[in-house]
């Protein structure tokens, strides 16, 4: 779009640029600059406009994405074109995603490297590595304390080690996925140092205030993020004799994007580490980058036009790199960050399917589906070029926050509901199987989330200490119930680390230092590979879940159904046991598969004239694409064993 203001501000900006930017082949970059400036003058304007160093900090923007776009290799130019061409590229359903740290899956990231085959042995082709940048010892918060932005911790690895992990993906069609932390530094980073050292300049790069007036301004409306460890959210700094927002933990230092030059510094960062080879990259906690006196500081406009300025400035460089947005929040907030247009996702292309994934929990703990089918039916849908992240567990903890107003429809009281939750999966409620640990109660709201491992929240661990076979068994079932829902319901499913091997919790985190106030550590295992390699012995736990797991992920890459192009339809079954939807190819809709859950411990019935309606023949006869073989029908009923699933075609 022409518009002469800022095309007359562009025109001064490239003849400003420094010689050594004009004297590069940048003829993608002007085209895309050209494409793109319009919507990159107007929201940096809109945040920054009213500064009087606004034409300086615009040209610094454009030097910046131009700078990114010079160190941009030629086979990752390649890669945008392609990409560009074929933009819908990752609604694909043969993408298949897991999360790992790094020294929980291997020793460093040059072993990482050397055991890449593992991820093809098992069907994965997206890896989520978790946080690797420099870090303080013991107040890392898992990765997400970052000291340094361009260092990789030198206690995993190095900046060769990880281009060697990009080389062996790229080679397999392994997408590489890193997290960049845009909310806060750690306390050690050298901005941090510099403000404790009375720098205004870096000062600004924060929320610093002399007395508590203003912190406590914020405070009205601000919740606690961590209210056991960390309450509050702001710390006082000794050496600065100063006030520091702190929303996370007292180590981690808010970044104040008011400020243009921490949006330039951050989006450097960005194009950096997308010329390392990233295919994408994993925005952590996007809902918390604008602050504002009177509000809870989350899911700001201005966090909003934050992200699309990073996404349009990425388009202009890197547009084959895509964003993940860790944004944990209520559907009707999350679904804003895959941006206003109707078809072009215009901040984050990917977002934490957060609210299925404890949807999940309830329906395990309850073994009926009424608030499941409640949430899925109220989930927003979602853009054109926009996906679903869907997991059953990742690396933190498993919060409730279910919209109450569904608590309510489904049958139960929402406050009684969380705390039965809460009980179920932490071993608490009577003749659970679940081993989970209750994570950052709050006594004054009684909220409180769970930490644990998939294999020990599903009674794995309990069956395996009893020995009873039968327990085992419906633990299995569970497990493998529930990765075939985000493996067929619409998105990228995603695995963590041990899942696929039935890994249990691990306790050993409470006798280190730096881990054991901080439960989460109980669900980020080390993998024992000895034990893996049960994995390729008939008859163990391991063997069963991983080679069910593979089925099923070669299954979902060959049935175009499971592509993400808003193509599901949610059934009503009249029974509350089972949930079931519809899967069609989006451009053959009579290709469709039919997928149903059933939670219950016992048998449960599908009768087919109950969504005929939605174009089942209630007289067809199945089979199942999981097994191979038809499910037992008798008179217009399917029967599904306990904690089974089907993906079912007509035949």
């Amino acid at each position: 779009m022409y518009e002469q203001v800022s095309h007359s501000l562009l025109n001064a900006i490239l003849d400003d640029l420094k010689p050594e930017i004009r004297r590069q082949d940048l003829r993608h970059f002007y085209t895309r600059l050209g494409a793109n400036f319009y919507a990159i003058y107007s929201l940096f304007f809109k945040l920054y406009g009213q500064r009087e160093d606004f034409n300086e900090q615009m040209l610094r923007l454009v030097e910046t994405m131009a700078k990114g776009y010079i160190n941009r290799s030629a086979e990752l130019e390649a890669v945008d074109i392609q990409r560009e061409q074929d933009h819908n590229w990752f609604l694909s359903q043969k993408w298949v995603g897991m999360a790992l740290y790094t020294t929980g899956f291997a020793d460093s990231l040059a072993d990482l490297a050397v055991k890449t085959p593992y991820f093809q042995e098992l069907g994965v082709n997206l890896v989520h590595i978790m946080p690797i940048l420099m870090c303080p010892t013991g107040k890392s918060d898992g990765g997400y304390a970052v000291s340094d932005f361009r260092q990789i911790d030198d206690r995993i690895g190095n900046l060769n080690d990880l281009r060697q992990v990009a080389e062996e993906f790229k080679k397999r069609d392994i997408l590489l996925t890193l997290d960049i932390v845009l909310n806060h530094t750690s306390d050690e980073h050298e901005w941090a140092k510099k403000a404790a050292k009375g720098e205004r300049r870096y000062q600004d790069y924060y929320y610093i205030f002399d007395n508590r007036e203003i912190p406590d301004m914020f405070e009205q409306s601000m919740p606690e993020i961590f209210p056991e460890s960390d309450p509050g959210n702001f710390t006082w700094n000794v050496e600065m004799q100063k006030w520091v927002m702190t929303v996370f933990h007292n180590y981690q230092w808010d970044l104040n994007y008011s400020n243009p030059e921490v949006f330039i510094e951050m989006l450097d960062i960005i194009l950096f580490w997308a010329n390392q080879g990233v295919d994408i990259l994993r925005l952590d906690a996007v809902a918390f980058l604008w602050k504002k006196i009177g509000s809870t500081c989350q899911n700001e406009r201005n966090a909003h036009l934050i992200l699309q300025l990073l996404k349009d400035c990425c388009q202009v460089t890197s547009p084959g790199v895509l964003f993940i947005a860790e944004a944990i929040v209520a559907p009707v907030e999350v679904i804003k960050y895959f941006g206003e247009d109707a078809i072009i996702a215009k901040e984050c292309e990917i977002a934490y399917n957060a609210t299925f994934m404890s949807l999940l929990w309830d329906a395990i703990a309850t073994q009926n589906t009424k608030l499941l089918y409640q949430g899925i039916k109220h989930l927003p849908a979602k853009l054109e070029r926009a996906t679903w992240l869907n997991y059953v567990r990742c690396h933190d903890d498993i919060g409730f926050g279910f919209d109450d107003n569904d608590v309510r429809a489904a049958g139960y009281e929402p406050f009684a509901h969380r705390k039965f939750l809460v009980d179920y999966f932490s071993g608490h409620f009577e003749a659970s199987p679940a081993r989970g640990m209750v994570f950052m109660r709050n006594d004054e709201t009684g909220d409180a989330r769970i930490c644990g491992s998939l294999a020990s929240l599903a009674g794995l661990e309990a069956a395996s200490e009893s020995g009873d076979p039968v327990k085992t068994e419906i633990a299995v079932n569970k497990i493998l119930l529930l990765h075939s829902l985000i493996l067929s319901f619409g998105g990228i499913p995603l695995l963590y680390n041990g899942d696929a091997l039935g890994v249990v919790n691990d306790y050993s985190y409470q006798d280190d230092p730096s881990k054991s106030s901080d439960n989460r550590w109980i669900h980020r295992p080390k993998i024992n590979w000895e034990r893996a390699d049960l994995r390729k012995k008939q008859g163990t736990v391991e063997y069963t879940l991983f080679n069910a797991m593979k089925k099923m992920i070669a299954i979902r890459k060959e049935t175009s159904a499971f592509a993400d192009y808003n193509n599901r339809e949610l059934l009503d079954v009249r029974n509350e046991h089972l949930l079931c939807f519809l899967r069609f190819n989006h451009l053959r809709p009579s290709e469709r598969v039919l997928v149903v859950a059933n939670f219950d411990a016992n048998p449960q019935y599908l009768d087919l004239e109950v969504i005929a309606g939605s174009g089942i023949n209630p007289y067809a006869q199945f089979i199942d694409l999981y097994n191979g073989c038809k499910p037992t029908q008798y008179n217009r009923q399917i029967v599904l064993p306990p904690y089974q699933f089907y993906w079912l075609t007509e035949i």
